[in-house]
């Protein structure tokens, strides 16, 4: 039923656009009434095949709006993140300790002042 709904509303809602889209507007004399029409333009108007046509699937289109949102109500509610697999763990960014040492251990090669200092005492050839 909620599909049938679905299809109705759609088809109803085209539908309703291409009528509108057939019909002229009110005022579409309006250029040319600038000469002495006045009120005429905007006055009553007769009642076509179009209008009634409109105002049918105006209805129609309302009256599936609302049996959907009260359809739509009653349906369980299910999360987007509820069908998203879980992430893992990131892993830690911290250097590892050294098991046993309550200190990363420093090597000497590691010590980036060692190395340029050893360079400038080196005695020229």
């Amino acid at each position: 039923m909620f599909t049938l709904l679905i299809v109705i509303h759609i088809l109803t809602a085209v539908s309703l656009v291409l009528i509108v889209l057939l019909q002229s507007g009110r005022g579409a004399e309006l250029g040319a009434a600038f000469g002495g029409m006045g009120q005429a333009t905007f006055g009553p108007t007769r009642s076509t095949f179009l209008t009634k046509l409109t105002t049918s699937l105006a209805v129609v289109f309302m009256a599936t709006s609302l049996t959907l949102a009260f359809l739509y109500t009653d349906r369980p509610s299910t999360s987007v993140m509820s069908v998203v697999a879980p992430v893992a763990e990131p892993l830690p960014t911290a250097t590892p300790a050294v098991p046993g040492a309550s200190e990363p251990a420093k090597s000497e090669a590691a010590t980036p002042a060692a190395a340029p200092m050893e360079q400038k005492d080196a005695p020229k050839q």
